[in-house]
């Protein structure tokens, strides 16, 4: 009988892949003995893999360059980081080796504009896009950015009151950008998202706005939706809209040429994850191109915010299962020795999935389990993996430790779930790793920070330590 964990995976999907194998009975991630990582740095643990930011970057390149040679697009593509995804300096760091720019959501994310310019790693020919709602803070950073001579930082705007802001705080002329106010997806529970301004108003509002004011050129349109890039008639309806405003705005607006269409790239969330990038972005590529020639506009230049994509698949998470509980004939919980809602809050607030397998013993028999995190609250649990509607793990043995591993989770996670903080029933952050390659290619491994102690909640709560 095939009752091994490992003939369970082979069974379930196609294995080994890219960037998982299997050595004996314990998994590798990109070749990375996650074992070894338990045995020095113990469990829980966070770490991220430095090389998959570029590498994702590179492939997202490619396929853009194939495209536009294809369809012989006579434009340029321009890859942005959204910072959102994870501002870490080692994110930012990695992210910018490969001749990329900036989108931006904050007043802090320009801070972090002018540290990375004062080093060295951007330059004034990076664009710096600034997206977002723009209260008082963000509007004198954005503007002294631009003062300072970063010409290529182009606000976004995100409501009608923007442009007179800026230009109160900006000295001579600026370029700016239009965010659409997309249509959402009939099954979210609101119509029209709240960001940027309707597709009816765009127009309008730079005739009454921009058109006359010389110390302003409109340079981009910025389209985004929440689902991301799909393959669906929504998406390519959506995206029809997007160009025929642009259309509209470029007969009456000479210096608009470029057109964002922002991130969701999907990132793999499964074994089983399948998506065509290339397929999508050369169609994307096409309807640009044929929407322009039929109306006799040039073609835009293209930028993109790819944020999750970026980052998201050099994070994971390991964490040691501590406990059986068996509280029915039907279910048993594996405990483990961290948070769900803490670590991972994505599969407590959105019922995200993320691959989710066993790190060691993968030759031993399985069981079907539910998990549960630490606290005290009923939902800090993960009960089902994507295609196959349960968790089957290695069998519970207490003299025989159990550990598993969460991949692809480097966006988001640490930021929602307020790293550094306080945590929910101050469960602790536990340690992240920076995994890197040297120049000969070999592993190297670096501690970012320790796991909270009591003194770092503490503080936090404003005790007094003093004896």
């Amino acid at each position: 009988m095939n009752t091994k964990y490992s003939d369970l995976i082979d069974q379930t999907y196609y294995f080994p892949q890219e960037e998982f194998t299997l050595d004996g009975t314990q998994l590798k991630f990109h070749d990375i003995d996650l074992m070894e990582l338990v045995k020095k740095y113990g469990a829980p643990l966070k770490f991220t893999y430095l090389p998959k930011i570029s590498h994702n970057i590179n492939r997202a390149k490619g396929w853009f360059k194939t495209a536009i040679e294809k369809h012989d697009y006579k434009a340029s593509y321009n890859y942005c980081y959204c910072t959102k995804s994870s501002h870490f300096k080692h994110v930012l760091d990695e992210a910018l080796k490969n001749d990329i720019h900036i989108e931006t959501s904050s007043a802090f994310d320009i801070n972090i504009v002018e540290s990375l310019k004062k080093s060295g790693k951007i330059t004034d020919d990076t664009w710096v896009l600034c997206n977002g709602f723009k209260r008082d803070q963000y509007i004198e950073n954005i503007s002294r950015l631009i003062n300072d001579g970063h010409r290529n930082c182009v606000p976004i705007i995100d409501n009608y009151e923007e442009i007179d802001l800026l230009s109160e705080n900006i000295n001579g002329k600026y370029q700016v950008g239009i965010r659409i106010a997309s249509e959402e997806e009939p099954k979210f529970e609101f119509y029209t998202s709240r960001l940027g301004i309707g597709y009816k108003n765009i127009v309008p509002f730079y005739n009454k706005q921009i058109k006359d004011n010389e110390q302003v050129d409109l340079r981009m349109l910025h389209f985004f939706i929440n689902t991301g890039i799909r393959d669906t008639a929504y998406y390519w309806n959506e995206l029809n809209k997007c160009l025929k405003v642009y259309i509209s705005l470029k007969k009456v607006c000479p210096s608009l040429d470029s057109l964002n269409i922002g991130g969701g790239f999907p990132i793999k969330n499964s074994l089983a994850f399948d998506y065509d990038y290339q397929y999508m972005v050369e169609e994307i590529i096409s309807q640009i191109k044929l929407t322009c020639e039929e109306a006799e506009v040039d073609v835009p230049h293209i930028f993109t915010e790819f944020g999750s994509f970026t980052v998201g698949e050099s994070g994971g998470a390991i964490y040691e299962v501590l406990y059986q509980k068996q509280q029915n004939d039907r279910e048993k919980w594996n405990m483990i020795n961290s948070s769900f809602i803490t670590t991972l809050p994505d599969t407590w607030a959105i019922s995200k999935k993320f691959v989710m397998l066993a790190v060691n013993r993968w030759n031993d028999e399985y069981e079907r389990v539910l998990l549960g995190g630490l606290t005290c609250d009923s939902d800090d649990y993960y009960n089902s993996e994507q295609h196959t509607n349960a968790i089957y793990l290695p069998k519970f043995r207490k003299e025989k430790p159990l550990y598993i591993g969460f991949f692809n989770t480097g966006a988001y996670q640490d930021t929602i779930g307020g790293f550094g903080g306080l945590q929910h029933c101050l469960i602790p952050q536990p340690k992240h790793i920076l995994i890197d390659r040297n120049a000969e290619g070999e592993i190297t491994t670096q501690l970012f920070s320790e796991q909270q102690d009591q003194k770092d909640m503490l503080n936090i709560l404003g005790y007094d330590q003093s004896n």
